[in-house]
């Protein structure tokens, strides 16, 4: 199978290669097409790839290309990891949105509709050019605003593009292994959208084990997000939260600790990657150990505003180790082989949730086989969840409007109806912003 990889630059790009490399069954990837528009960072990683492969027999063979039609011609598989505007254009997200005292983090708030305005264009451009190329390719969309950008993309492939997100999985294998089951046995009651979801239960065995969790404030206590959000809150919601909204429950505190911090997070990884990829080019260097090293000091700064603020320490080493490629290739294996599995995912709404249309694309367990990826029937959202749900699709909505007409006054809209954002001046202000820091706006008139 040819695996095409957009955005094949990037430096999670050796997590997804890695995890190929153990797959030995029939029937996996045997080609992997890096395409990314930067020759050299596609060259770092190509340097990276090849000594991930050295002494595997039958490892899959790694091509480079900058053409993007060449890319995906003959795909089986496209995973669509692309990042508009680099880390250079996620920093300005922060700064531009942290100067008029709203967040701007990459898929939430004022940071998560720049993103959003300048990536969904791109995203559209390479769905149409998938319908064309390689109309029987499965796309699998990494990149954020994973959701909205899974929803733009649908709207040319159908089913055919599923979104996906590590932080579901992650949060539901932490619970589990509080509660000392297998997390591979568990079944989680996850609902919500992208970065915006509750686990409701985890069943073990076929019993719910989190009432057992919520009404022990120890056990609830002991992990990131009992450390994140407190034990108190916690009961309250009857739920646990996806890390994310700790931006929206704690909004004020997470401005302000942003605010506060040296750099942000975009400009931290911004320098931080450029290091790498400098020091990839030596041509003595070890680039797999430069990669393991940076990788490593990368995730254990994740949320680190976050967990300062709540005062919720380090993070738990057994979180250190990502999880998305593991989520892509269990998905790719499941369609490709029709060995059918349950996942986490953002797929088209079909009527799961009442309260969102049939296309909204939503984050939700799925049933995936040879044919896709099917929404498992849940139960109802609470009043309070149900809001933040709709609210944000709606500015999800307008963003798709946005992008599409390249309406400005539209983009004003989509930030002045966010949660986070507080005031129609305030939106406006981002919107001059972000067109003065981002070319990629330029078509918003």
């Amino acid at each position: 199978m040819k695996l095409t990889i957009l955005g094949g630059g990037g430096f999670r790009v050796p997590l997804v290669y890695g995890a190929l490399l153990t797959d030995r069954a029939e029937g996996r990837v045997t080609e992997v097409v890096l395409h990314d528009l930067d020759a050299g960072r596609l060259s770092a990683v190509a340097r990276v790839l090849a000594e991930q492969a050295a002494g595997v027999p039958d490892a899959p063979a790694v091509t480079a290309t900058t053409d993007l039609d060449e890319a995906l011609t003959g795909a089986d598989f496209v995973f669509s990891a692309i990042r508009v505007g680099g880390l250079e254009g996620r920093a300005n997200d922060e700064r531009v949105a942290l100067a008029q005292g709203v967040l701007g983090q990459e898929t939430v708030g004022a940071g998560g509709i720049a993103y959003g305005l300048r990536t969904v264009p791109v995203a559209v451009d390479i769905a149409r050019r998938v319908a064309r190329l390689a109309p029987d390719a499965w796309v699998i969309n990494f990149t954020n605003p994973a959701g909205l950008v899974t929803e733009a993309m649908s709207r040319h492939l159908g089913d055919r593009v599923i979104g996906i997100c590590d932080s579901p999985v992650g949060l539901g294998r932490r619970i589990a292994r509080v509660l000392g089951g297998n997390p591979k046995e568990a079944w989680i009651d996850y609902v919500g959208l992208n970065h915006l979801g509750w686990v409701r239960g985890l069943h073990i065995a076929g019993r719910d084990e989190l009432p057992r969790l919520l009404a022990d404030p120890d056990l609830l206590g002991s992990f990131e997000e009992g450390k994140l959000f407190g034990v108190d809150w916690l009961q309250s919601l009857g739920a646990i939260p996806n890390e994310y909204l700790h931006y929206y429950y704690f909004n004020r505190e997470a401005v302000r600790s942003y605010q506060q911090a040296e750099k942000t997070r975009g400009a931290f990884l911004r320098d931080q990657q450029a290091h790498f990829y400098e020091a990839v080019t030596d041509p003595g260097a070890k680039a797999l150990d430069v990669w393991d090293r940076t990788r490593a000091e990368r995730e254990a700064t994740y949320m680190a505003e976050n967990r300062e603020t709540a005062g919720a320490g380090e993070r738990d080493a057994d979180d250190l180790s990502g999880g998305y490629e593991k989520v892509a290739l269990a998905l790719m294996r499941a369609i490709a082989r029709d060995e059918r599995t349950t996942l986490i995912l953002n797929v088209r709404n079909r009527g799961t949730l009442s309260v969102l249309d049939g296309e909204a694309v939503i984050e939700v367990p799925c049933l995936v086989d040879a044919n896709g990826a099917h929404p498992v029937a849940v139960a109802p959202l609470p009043d309070h969840a149900n809001g933040l749900v709709c609210a944000v699709k709606a500015v999800e909505r307008e963003v798709l409007a946005a992008a599409e007409s390249g309406s400005r006054t539209t983009a004003v809209k989509a930030f002045a109806l966010h949660p986070l954002v507080d005031s129609v001046n305030v939106a406006r202000r981002l919107v001059e912003g972000y067109t003065e820091v981002h070319p990629g706006l330029a078509y918003l008139k």
